[in-house]
């Protein structure tokens, strides 16, 4: 028999001396008066009122032998010691506390507050009940979860024993609600779109499969934020349009990639991509102030200040800069070549990934805050051409600590080009190329109908990554596991 496994029959032992004294060890309600957020700012008026009180909680430490137990509970709002003392409590409920607690459990306390000789804030317990017997114990205290592995797949654990990642999905959730918060003050409605498609539009991606059962249909797992069905809603009237939701790739996983994700997308008719920028940035400077009250980070050797003027920085011409080649006239043979010649990897030969993975060389060399813009058309098939430059796109990304956060541009409206370009993906996708984007023919039918010009922009929690500079799977309460 394992440690673990000594551990959990003796604990079962405990279950059922709660039971034979007639005690329910999963009782479906408490006492319960404070929350210990609560408790803490009227400590001193309930001490001086002498009034009784009930907290519940898990016990993560007892303390002490004999006549006196301190406990330490702790609930969902913090945490507080409770003493137990022979001469203060029923006797059976004293020794049969000392003979069943573990750490782990969950009980109610209940009894007046004091401060003791030390000055801590404590309750004095009068009765207690068991809200729930733990059958398996907490990590140690000091040595906790010992891999990584471990730490995701028992995330429960993890975040009960590091109230410093607690912390961090505290600020997620404010990262968000200060994303929407912001977008509604600019005017924007909030909306949803499908997360089923037939075809999947909005970004160059490998999807999820799946199937419709009732319909019996292949369908997919979106991989933007409805960008082709907030795209309707601009020709439905909608002027300004968001959405927060989850996307889905079924794509390799990095300290920057993971197969699922949330993402923020809006939709702006009668502005371009200048219009965008300027709200990006804007949006951006609020995320860091509001969340974070600061402007400037780190993230590994890069440092970058919100509050700074942004950059741009071409994208043809940064590449040259870098690596002296121009990727709008150069031979695939060329790049292929330089990619050889810098010792990067690259998946397939087409033009367009092969200017992907070229870019993706270079970026990291880039601190920011910039705005990445001129783009090729060919990795850009939902972006207007530049006026008097049509090998080149209004889209704009930013860019911060070497990685794009966020993409956007002035959306193509033109129907008949827009067909040229999804036709341009199809011979991409019949090459081999999972990531190309699908022809949507609904899609065309609306621009025909006449869709207004618009700036269009998505990003998603990566840049939240960032700014706790952690992994992005890191900041995820509950990644993907391969089972055991």
């Amino acid at each position: 028999m394992s440690g673990l496994d000594e551990v959990r029959a003796e604990r079962l032992k405990k279950l059922e001396i709660l039971k034979a004294a007639g005690i329910n060890p999963y009782p479906s309600r408490t006492k319960r008066t404070h929350t210990v957020s609560a408790l803490l700012p009227s400590f001193q008026a309930l001490e001086r009122e002498g009034s009784f009180i009930t907290i519940a909680g898990r016990v993560m430490i007892v303390r002490g032998q004999g006549a006196i137990l301190f406990v330490d509970i702790q609930d969902g709002t913090g945490k507080f010691q409770a003493v137990f003392k022979e001469d203060e409590i029923d006797a059976d409920s004293f020794v049969l506390f000392k003979d069943v607690i573990d750490g782990g459990d969950f009980i109610e306390v209940s009894g007046s507050v004091f401060t003791t000789e030390r000055g801590q804030q404590s309750i004095l317990v009068k009765a207690w009940a068991m809200l729930s017997k733990s059958l398996l114990p907490l990590p140690d205290k000091f040595h906790g979860l010992q891999n990584e592995e471990e730490r995701f797949r028992k995330r429960y654990l993890d975040l009960l024993t590091h109230p410093e990642l607690r912390e961090l999905f505290v600020r997620k959730e404010k990262f968000w609600a200060t994303v929407r918060l912001f977008m509604k003050d600019e005017g924007f409605l909030e909306v949803e779109t499908p997360t089923l498609e037939l075809t999947t539009g909005g970004a160059e991606a490998r999807p999820f499969v799946t199937h419709h059962n009732d319909f019996d249909i292949d369908v997919f797992l979106r991989i933007s934020v409805g960008e082709l069905w907030q795209k309707r809603l601009l020709a439905a009237g909608f002027e300004k349009t968001f959405e927060i939701g989850r996307t889905y790739r079924n794509e390799g996983t990095s300290p920057n990639h993971l197969q699922e994700f949330t993402n923020m997308e809006f939709y702006w008719g009668y502005a371009d991509y200048e219009a965008g920028m300027a709200l990006v940035e804007k949006l951006y400077r609020s995320i860091a102030t509001t969340v974070y009250g600061k402007t400037d980070f780190t993230r590994g050797e890069y440092t970058f200040d919100f509050s700074k003027e942004w950059t741009r920085i071409s994208y043809q011409e940064e590449i040259k800069k870098q690596t002296g080649i121009d990727v709008v006239n150069a031979t695939d043979l060329d790049i292929r070549a330089k990619l050889d010649e810098l010792k990067v990897k690259y998946d397939g030969t087409n033009r367009e990934r092969l200017t992907d993975t070229l870019w993706k060389y270079c970026r990291k060399n880039i601190h920011g805050p910039a705005f990445i813009i001129n783009h090729p058309k060919l990795v850009s098939p939902l972006a207007k051409e530049v006026r008097d430059n049509e090998n080149v796109t209004q889209r704009f990304q930013p860019l911060i600590a070497g990685t794009e956060v966020g993409n956007g541009y002035s959306e193509l409206n033109n129907p008949l080009e827009q067909r040229a370009r999804f036709e341009l993906q199809q011979e991409l996708l019949k090459g081999g190329d999972a990531e190309a984007m699908m022809m949507d023919a609904e899609f065309i039918e609306m621009l025909e109908h006449g869709m207004p010009p618009a700036c269009g922009f998505g990003f998603g929690e990566r840049l939240f990554a960032i700014l706790e500079d952690k992994p992005i799977r890191e900041t995820q309460l509950f990644p993907l596991m391969r089972p055991k």
